[in-house]
């Protein structure tokens, strides 16, 4: 797949292509739009690498694939971005900054972020009404020696390959996505500990959802933290935690997975409709920065009905 120089390379694992041969600061032309479109939905993750890219150019990449999710819905997520050390700051509305740095700029074990600890398997905002059909995440800062890592998992695959008693059992189910803790299992400072299945608030989603671009089926699970958090809609809590285990045990297999080994100035596409993703820990003492914006999603469809669960939602 090319045009000129441009041209789509495959990672030869369950997922990923890198993109060569373009110039992200730069208008691309509505072929190379298309064939970055048609490459995503092949490939689920994007890597363009040696990329000087700013907030703009970002927003202007996210515009590709469907635009930057702004702040305007009434999901139940933080507003407006953040610097390294978690101050608000409401000029960079669509931004994050991802780092391990503390609020005098300096890495650290632990912040208000994701610090430098492991990330866990996990789809991002899985726990909003209509969650970000994908992510851009860009490196600024890279540790020299190795770690932050990130993983992404096949959830096409993952569904293929399900045992049959699994896939059926899927059929027609529908999982309460908690909204209490981040990605590194911390509360966050606007949430409270559910202390029961009962006090687990956030929306509920199907197990399957079917891909918008691709009509292909995926695995949707969003994140696992320690009960009560996530269960499935009408079991009780050992009878949801068996069955989310079981799911979330295939689901993660190697031979579904490819690992991104970073550099400064790469950016990774992925779409969170049909991948989960997972960061490795990293040096506490050497900083990490990666800036992140989110591409716009829309109602997630079952493949069991035509109807969105946006209605679900209270």
């Amino acid at each position: 797949m090319s045009a000129d120089n441009f041209s789509i390379v495959p990672t030869g694992a369950a997922t990923g292509a890198e993109v060569k041969g373009v110039d992200l600061t730069k208008p691309l032309s509505k072929q190379k739009q298309e064939m970055l479109r048609q490459a995503w939905a092949d490939h689920q993750v994007l890597l363009f690498r040696n990329q000087i890219l700013n907030d703009d150019h970002l927003t202007s990449i996210a515009n590709i694939f469907g635009g930057v999710r702004g702040t305007e819905s009434r999901d139940m997520f933080l507003k407006g971005g953040y610097k390294a050390g978690g101050k608000h700051v409401p000029s960079r509305a669509n931004f994050s900054f991802i780092s391990n740095l503390d609020e005098e700029g300096n890495p650290t074990e632990r912040n208000a972020g994701l610090g430098s600890t492991e990330v866990d398997w996990h789809t991002d905002q899985s726990y909003t009404r209509i969650p970000n059909a994908g992510t851009l995440l860009y490196s600024m800062k890279i540790p020299d020696n190795g770690g932050g890592d990130t993983s992404f998992s096949n959830q096409y695959l993952a569904y293929e390959t399900l045992p049959i008693d699994l896939k059926e059992a899927c059929q027609g189910k529908y999982q309460r996505h908690d909204i209490s803790r981040n990605s590194v299992g911390q509360v966050k400072p606007s949430q409270r500990l559910p202390k029961s299945l009962k006090e687990v608030e956030g929306p509920d989603h199907p197990l399957l959802r079917v891909h918008p671009v691709t009509d292909k089926t995926a695995l949707y699970l969003g994140r696992r933290r320690a009960s009560p958090g996530n269960y499935i809609i009408g079991m009780n809590q050992s009878e949801s935690d068996a069955f989310l285990g079981r799911l979330w045990g295939h689901a993660t297999k190697d031979e579904f997975k490819w690992t991104h080994r970073w550099r400064v100035a790469d950016l990774l596409v992925w779409d969170n409709r049909c991948v989960m993703h997972h960061r490795s820990a990293l040096d506490p003492s050497k900083p990490r920065v990666m800036n992140r914006t989110m591409v716009k999603g829309e109602p997630i469809t079952a493949p069991w009905d035509d109807t969105d669960d946006a209605e679900r939602w209270p």
